[in-house]
């Protein structure tokens, strides 16, 4: 296993000269450290099998999903690239600022992504380190953040980028993953990492209204965080090419997906690592059941993130 990590930037490295589809329990072992450490791990022409995508992605932990299509290229082979088209909506939305599943009652501890068909340009993937982003903040802001919790919902962010689902079910969820009709989840700003023991912030388009605070002040804080943070050299985006994978921890990293031209056909796998609940789950769900059966598909075959 060859490591180089990333020039400029406060995380991440590429691994080269390792088939992580066949490793051993000791390059597995040296790698899972690599990985919390770096927070993102980059395996240029991987080109994993679609079992071999699920059953690397186990190796961290359960999965909150199994290989999913992230893509604009429908079931009938359609590419969806009209404003208002419900596809474009959610690859739309993506592009903000964000952890995966921070809406839900568990948040994700990571994902394994992969790249089968890439456009042209564009349509880079970016991560932003919130360890790092914690660390640079002054005393009297960490104190302040300390104590602040806010909430996450998939309909708050996607309503605030005008990117809501046009089709709405009587109860006024939608046939979308993560429009569930739970209590909508509460999070700290400032989040302990359950391995390393490291603070980082938990931000994000889908996190609203702190506790404590009016709307208006909430809103102006968390974006003003959120802009701070998401900045270099805490951000890196990988140019993808055909066959690249990475795995992110979704516990310290935020990601992004980034414009191209949708007339261009563009399909990636996600797989979702299922976060632990003695450290992932919302404030307000400690004592509440999850069901565990809570996914529908995309009639596309797209995943909201």
């Amino acid at each position: 296993m060859k490591v180089q990590n990333l020039e400029g930037v406060t995380f991440g490295s590429v691994v080269t000269e390792l088939d992580i589809e066949t490793m051993g329990d000791s390059e597995w072992n040296d790698l899972y450290e690599l990985w919390i450490d770096r927070a993102l791990l980059v395996f240029p022409n991987a080109f994993l099998s679609d079992e071999g995508q699920d059953q690397f992605a186990l190796r961290f932990g359960d999965l909150e999903f199994p290989r999913a299509a992230i893509s604009n290229i429908g079931k009938d082979d359609k590419v969806h690239f009209e404003d208002g088209d419900e596809v474009v909506k959610s690859l739309r939305g993506n592009e903000g600022w964000h952890h995966d599943s921070t809406y839900m009652p568990i948040q994700a501890k990571g994902a394994v992504f992969s790249a089968e068909i890439v456009p042209e340009s564009g349509a880079d993937t970016g991560w932003a380190d919130m360890r790092a982003a914690y660390e640079e903040l002054d005393s009297d802001t960490q104190e302040r953040l300390a104590n602040l919790n806010a909430y996450h919902s998939l309909y708050y962010s996607q309503a605030r980028s005008g990117y809501l689902p046009d089709k709405q079910n009587e109860d006024g969820t939608y046939n979308l993953y993560g429009y569930h009709d739970m209590e909508v989840s509460l999070r700290p700003l400032v989040k302990v990492h359950p391995v390393t023991g490291q603070p980082n912030l938990l931000l994000g388009r889908h996190a609203h209204d702190i506790v404590g605070l009016d709307r208006e002040e909430s809103a102006k804080l968390l974006d003003e965080l959120n802009d701070w943070a998401c900045q270099p050299p805490r951000t890196y985006h990988h140019q993808w090419t055909v066959g690249d994978a990475v795995v992110w921890d979704n516990r310290r990293l935020q990601h992004r997906g980034t414009p191209f031209d949708m007339k261009e056909p563009r399909r990636m796998w996600h797989t979702r690592i299922a976060g632990d609940p003695s450290s992932e789950l919302a404030i307000n769900h400690q004592t509440d059941e999850i069901p565990s059966d809570d996914v529908e598909r995309h009639p596309t075959g797209t995943w909201a993130c």
